[in-house]
């Protein structure tokens, strides 16, 4: 069977946490999420999400901890087991979130409890609210 390995990042500023929206077009569009996505082949997965979130969003983080890990069975039916890790991260600087258009939509920072009223996937919503 296949896996495929994701990673994520929650980025939080002022009490807020980052969650980016799937464009239209794409897989689970108009669903939030954390920054994040896929590890290359023979990339670390700390290495990894920083690098996704620099496609995906234009900031730059470091990785503080590992948050959670979540693993689960692909929804679209593939015989594929998906593994994915979510990471504390800190902003190296402060800067405006510029997205990448054709992944992300729209971004936002968040309470938890603004958070509840998004249609996020559970282990994002285990992320965002877990400890906040």
């Amino acid at each position: 069977m296949e896996e495929k390995h994701l990673v994520y990042c929650r980025i939080e500023r002022a009490g807020a946490v980052l969650v980016i929206r799937r464009a239209r077009g794409f897989f689970l569009a108009g669903r939030w999420e954390l920054p994040g996505g896929g590890v290359e082949s023979g990339e670390r997965p700390e290495v990894a999400a920083i690098r996704e979130v620099g496609e995906e969003t234009g900031l730059s983080v470091e990785i503080v901890e590992e948050r959670s890990t979540h693993s689960w069975m692909d929804i679209a039916g593939r015989p594929m087991r998906i593994h994915a890790r979510v990471y504390e991260a800190t902003e190296r600087e402060s800067r405006t979130v510029t997205l990448n258009p054709d992944e992300h939509d729209h971004h936002a920072w968040v309470t938890p409890e603004q958070a509840a009223a998004l249609d996020l996937a559970d282990h994002f919503r285990d992320a965002v609210f877990d400890g906040a």
